[in-house]
């Protein structure tokens, strides 16, 4: 059975960022309680992927490299945040197109939907990021948001 169709699994949405580490932790703990597949999505944003668009006859090598620079950030997220004892049921996914959209897709049938917590700037001081907040108000499971800071 793919892990996408799994009811039980726990999406979780990272950036690859410092502050991916405690959210990554988090989930991992969260899979492990549940016992269901830990699913790590990280999306590459439309505009990465219109720039890219724009050399067509590159498009290949450039929707590459991108896709191979979001999974070589992950896999540090994912060090920072395991070490040598990753979940065993995780798997990693590039996804392209806006972060908020693709983790309220991916939230269709998942157990539950972890994400961090980025706001605390930006537009009127806002205390969450509007990924966040968009995954809060549309997705189709239950929503962990994890504050972040940038230690660990």
């Amino acid at each position: 059975m793919n892990s996408q169709s799994r009811s039980d699994r726990i999406v979780v949405g990272v950036d690859g960022s410092e502050y991916s580490s405690k959210t990554l932790h988090l989930a991992g703990q969260m899979a492990s309680v549940f016992g269901g597949p830990l699913d790590v999505i990280t999306c590459v944003g439309m505009s990465d992927y219109f720039m890219a668009s724009r050399f067509e006859p590159e498009l290949t090598r450039f929707t590459s490299e991108l896709e191979d620079t979001a999974k070589r950030l992950v896999d540090e997220a994912l060090e920072r945040a395991f070490g040598k004892d990753r979940p065993e049921n995780l798997t990693v996914t590039v996804k392209f197109g806006e972060p908020a959209k693709v983790l309220v897709e991916e939230s269709r049938g998942a157990q539950l939907l972890v994400v961090g917590r980025r706001g605390s700037g930006g537009f009127l001081n806002q205390p969450i990021g509007s990924v966040s907040r968009a995954c809060v108000a549309h997705a189709q499971c239950p929503v962990l948001v994890v504050a972040q800071d940038k230690a660990g």
